[in-house]
């Protein structure tokens, strides 16, 4: 049945504390409140020993979803906006990410960390960065961004049984999309791309929010464009990719991130040290900080007329 992004976690998380004990959900108002966005939503009352409200502190629950991971637990961390991740980048990258590195894989931190991300609320500039570009730079964290609710429950559910931090960036903005989502558990591999829509003319690689813009232009085109979504930023399932690419030998890559240092240029990098040889586009978030005016923030990631533009412009004969 049809489920929204949020009913989807909501539902993943509850299946996964009953069938894993050692799983717990931490954060701030993830109790009563249900989470800053719903997602936690009725688990504290079936879930009271395992759903625990923090201290405002993303620097010391981060430490302690670490700590509780390398004693076999798998703690479900949820950062309420992905920019408060800034506050708590010491546990995460020099801690969980290096653990299992330093201790010559003796130990592991088997903990997922959620963070709400991206623009398209008007939050402002403090509640509105996209930072998966930063923590993809990061040997040891396993980085996600699921595009719709069938992936989000999926992903949630690889990541948690995964015995490495996993970081997923959920875009807020998505939230209340729906799509079809399986009631019982499943799981969509990280670090494995998917074909959303197949295409001859052209390959749009869109990370997150980006990919329902793309399959919106897709829509009214007049040309066969295939849209093919990463899913998992790090590892870059590079292969995927690279077959659409050559397949249809013009490729516009779409991120709500800024394009400046970000993941498009990795991924138009190692496209190009892939064998690629074809036409290629890049467009991202502006390189500026997120505006709390709609009219201003609809312009700070690639708009539909931008793509549109941007599609016509690789089609166009030299």
């Amino acid at each position: 049945m049809n489920k929204t992004y949020l009913q989807a976690l909501n539902e993943g998380l509850r299946q996964l504390l009953t069938t894993i004990p050692e799983a717990y959900i931490l954060g701030e108002d993830v109790g009563t409140y249900g989470g800053g966005f719903g997602v936690t939503k009725g688990l504290v009352a079936d879930f009271p020993d395992r759903v625990l409200d923090t201290p405002i502190s993303e620097a010391a629950i981060t430490g302690v979803a670490t700590g509780s991971a390398l004693l076999g637990k798998r703690p479900i961390l949820e950062i309420q906006f992905s920019d408060f991740l800034t506050v708590a980048v010491d546990q995460i990258v020099n801690e969980a990410a290096k653990i299992h590195f330093l201790s010559n894989g003796q130990q592991s931190v088997p903990m997922v960390i959620r963070a709400a991300s991206g623009s398209g609320t008007g939050a402002s500039a403090q509640h509105s960065q996209s930072f998966e570009n930063w923590f993809s730079h990061v040997p040891g964290l396993i980085v996600a961004m699921p595009a719709n609710a069938y992936d989000a429950k999926g992903i949630l559910v690889s990541a948690v049984r995964n015995n490495n931090p996993v970081l997923i960036f959920e875009p807020k903005s998505l939230y209340k999309t729906s799509a079809h989502v399986p009631d019982e558990l499943y799981e969509v591999p990280l670090g494995q791309a998917k074909t959303v829509v197949s295409g001859d003319d052209l390959t749009i690689i869109a990370v997150g929010r980006m990919v329902e813009v793309a399959k919106t232009v897709v829509e009214k085109a007049s040309c066969s464009i295939e849209i093919v979504d990463p899913i998992t930023i790090s590892p870059l399932d590079i292969d995927t990719l690279a077959s659409s690419a050559k397949k249809t030998g013009r490729v516009l890559i779409l991120t709500e991130a800024t394009k400046q240092s970000g993941i498009s240029a990795e991924i138009l990098a190692q496209l190009i040290e892939a064998g690629f040889s074809g036409k290629i586009k890049r467009l991202g978030g502006k390189f500026m900080p997120i505006s709390a005016a709609k009219s201003v923030e609809l312009g700070q990631v690639p708009t539909e007329i931008e793509i549109s533009e941007a599609i016509d412009t690789l089609l166009r004969d030299d």
